[in-house]
């Protein structure tokens, strides 16, 4: 975790602390004032005990432990031969409502998932939201802070293991090996909801912001290797328009995120300072029966390298393609089954793979990734989840550099198997 990373985890830290001692402080004068007889100890006690119990402030959390054995590949650590635990994740999160139209929402995790991410503590989520207008059919209001990016279905709740649908998301939309800078952004966020009888609600959220680019795997994924300068944010929009019916039966979604990225060199460097300018599109449909769901996305993703003096990093100007169709049947209240087809191929002109290998002496089906996937879930309680699922992969593109760092020792054909239990509170 770098200085920078460090200071602004100890800023939001400092903040939420401070907040959630003068709700307690206030929560304790009021207290006072209408228990004059009792003494200071008591009183603050029952305050505190008041403020938790009201439901203003909540304390949640998770922990989830994954098991990983692919045939060929590593995934998250050293996954060949005997397999690998590296998969960790804990999470503690905080919500603090002030107020009916004020909120506080703050996330710490924990995340042990191979070589670009070693369990350093990080902030993932921490922001402040004030709901200027709260109507039954009308909502209208502001965030900031470190936001989540509103982006397809699943980004906004892919951190925590019981609000996904399934162990690993589809790779061709959700990249694990570059979460940190999809997951969330320092960001500005406006956000609106109109309920429309008689068709359904229409929702909205758009936001600027900086975008979380300083780890490793972030760093290895656009640029090849870690490098000598380092990554630094530019301004990024984003937005995300949905639309529901009445029923909650069928939404769809648009996304889209206009993001621009700096490398600044070092003293000593072989690049010069370059910029990258990432335009990702994002169409979602999801249909909902009572016990199954249809869900698919398209991603159309824009990727530009430019000014870094380098003849590879330079010739950088394509367009990524990604679609994935899924299915999940409820079984019954505790046990539900999952099938997914995830498509990604890197660059849509070149599907195969086989200019670029071409050109760069690099495996072409390090260009693509076709996953076929299985998956069960049991929830033994509503507050222990066991799950597993098993992957048949075609190509190598989502693959994390950091645990795969030689592309010609990787193989083309490869199986993934998964198990995991998690655990909330």
């Amino acid at each position: 975790m770098s200085l920078k990373s460090d200071k602004l985890h100890g800023k939001w830290l400092v903040f939420m602390l401070l907040v959630l001692a003068i709700c307690c402080a206030q929560a304790s004068y009021v207290h006072a004032e209408t228990n004059p007889g009792e003494g200071s100890k008591s009183s603050h006690a029952a305050s505190v005990h008041e403020l938790l119990g009201s439901g203003d402030l909540q304390f949640h959390g998770f922990v989830s432990q994954g098991f990983i054995y692919t045939s060929r590949n590593d995934v998250f650590g050293t996954s060949q031969d005997w397999g690998s635990f590296g998969l960790t994740e804990i999470g503690l999160n905080l919500l603090l409502k002030p107020t009916s139209r004020l909120q506080f929402s703050a996330q710490e995790l924990f995340r042990r998932a191979g070589e670009g991410s070693s369990g350093d503590p990080r902030i993932d989520f921490a922001f402040v939201d004030y709901r200027l207008l709260s109507r039954v059919a009308s909502q209208f209001g502001i965030r900031a802070g470190r936001i989540k990016n509103p982006f397809g279905f699943y980004n906004e709740t892919r951190d925590v293991p019981f609000t996904r649908p399934s162990i690993l998301l589809p790779q061709s939309i959700y990249f694990d090996r570059t979460r940190n800078v999809a997951l969330s952004a320092d960001s500005l966020q406006i956000y609106g909801e109109q309920i429309i009888t008689g068709m359904g609600s229409i929702s909205a959220q758009f936001g600027v912001g900086q975008p979380i680019v300083n780890d490793k795997d972030t760093e290895v994924s656009l640029l090849g290797m870690l490098r000598p300068g380092h990554l630094s944010p530019d301004m990024t929009l984003l937005g995300r328009l949905i639309y529901e019916t009445e029923d909650q039966a069928f939404r769809t979604a648009l996304s889209g995120i206009w993001m621009n990225i700096n490398y600044d060199r070092a003293a000593v460097d072989t690049l010069a300072s370059g910029s990258i300018d990432f335009n990702p599109l994002y169409l979602s449909v999801q249909y909902n029966a009572e016990r199954w769901s249809l869900t698919s996305e398209y991603a159309l993703r824009r990727f530009r390298y430019m000014g870094f003096s380098d003849p590879f990093l330079d010739s950088l100007d394509f367009s990524g393609e990604s679609i994935y169709l899924q299915g999940e049947y409820r079984l019954n209240a505790k046990w539900q089954a999952m099938a997914r087809y995830d498509l990604l191929y890197t660059d849509r002109n070149d599907r195969s793979g086989k200019r670029f290998s071409g050109r760069f002496a690099v495996p072409d089906y390090s260009r693509f990734a076709k996953d076929a996937t299985v998956g069960i879930s049991w929830n033994l309680t509503p507050e222990f989840m066991l799950r597993g699922e098993y992957h048949f992969i075609n190509g190598t593109a989502w693959l994390s550099p950091l645990d795969n760092p030689v592309s010609a020792s990787t193989r083309q054909y490869w199986s993934l198997y998964a198990l995991q239990v998690s655990y909330r509170f």
